[in-house]
């Protein structure tokens, strides 16, 4: 992937740097539908964003069409000018929802970092994008088992490419000895297991903030996997708050 971040503090580390700097997502989207003459594309974009939060809240299967316009304040039929039904919805809320963890990671990767560098890169762009992102939670928490053959084997390939790419980090940490030899497809299933479960727990007015969370599961989930160079090449991670006790609840 290549490298889109700008430089702008040398004193923020490379694998985390610009992440902070993603735009906040609408919390109202649905007030799009309020001004007649915004365009086709924000409007669908805020039936995606109400989607999201009515598939967090209640879940898919308990969703409706309906319901969705009802929340849009929109009629029924309006909406199915922007997507031909529900599942379609769900398939481009996982692909929102793993743009945006690529987007971060593109904005935190540098090419030159070793294997563990990227893996923890990785980690930290895909748990910010769970606790700050709807769509980042849907891939996260939603199961796709309800879904047609057509639409789960669309959505399957999207997680896939999660998965590839922690698996080809992992690999090159093997390859460049930041990280011991293991099973990179283990440790995969493993990191993407324990940041998926932040979207069960995770509620944003607990005690922790976004950053906290995804700079801790950074370092819990890479240093464990770190060769002992590479341990000892690495700064002390910050005492944050989760490291004094503290836990959203």
């Amino acid at each position: 992937m290549k490298n889109r971040a700008s430089q702008k503090n040398t004193n923020v580390s490379p694998t985390m740097m610009d992440i902070q700097e993603e735009p906040t997502p609408n919390l109202e989207p649905w007030k799009a539908f309020h001004v007649r003459q915004r365009n086709s594309e924000i409007k669908r974009d805020a039936v995606l964003q109400t989607a999201a939060k009515l598939f967090l809240e209640a879940g898919y299967r308990k969703t409706s069409m309906r319901e969705l316009a009802a929340r849009l304040e929109i009629t029924k039929p309006a909406l199915y000018y922007y997507f031909r039904n529900k599942e379609e919805i769900l398939v481009e809320c996982y692909r929102a929802g793993i743009a945006a963890i690529e987007g971060l990671l593109d904005a935190a990767v540098v090419n030159n970092a070793d294997g563990l560098t990227k893996v923890q890169a990785f980690v930290h762009a895909y748990a910010t994008a769970v606790v700050s992102f709807d769509f980042g939670r849907c891939v996260a928490t939603l199961d796709d088992s309800e879904l047609s053959s057509n639409a789960r084997q669309r959505v399957r390939a999207l997680k896939r490419r999660i998965d590839h790419s922690i698996r080809n980090f992992v690999e090159e940490g093997i390859a460049d000895g930041s990280i011991p030899p293991c099973n990179s497809k283990l440790a995969s299933f493993a990191m993407a297991g324990a940041i998926n479960w932040i979207g069960a727990w995770y509620k944003p007015e607990g005690s922790l903030s976004a950053e906290e969370i995804a700079s801790e599961f950074a370092h819990l989930l890479t240093h464990g996997i770190a060769s002992r160079a590479a341990r000892a090449r690495r700064a002390p991670a910050p005492r944050s708050a989760a490291r004094r006790g503290r836990a959203r609840k």
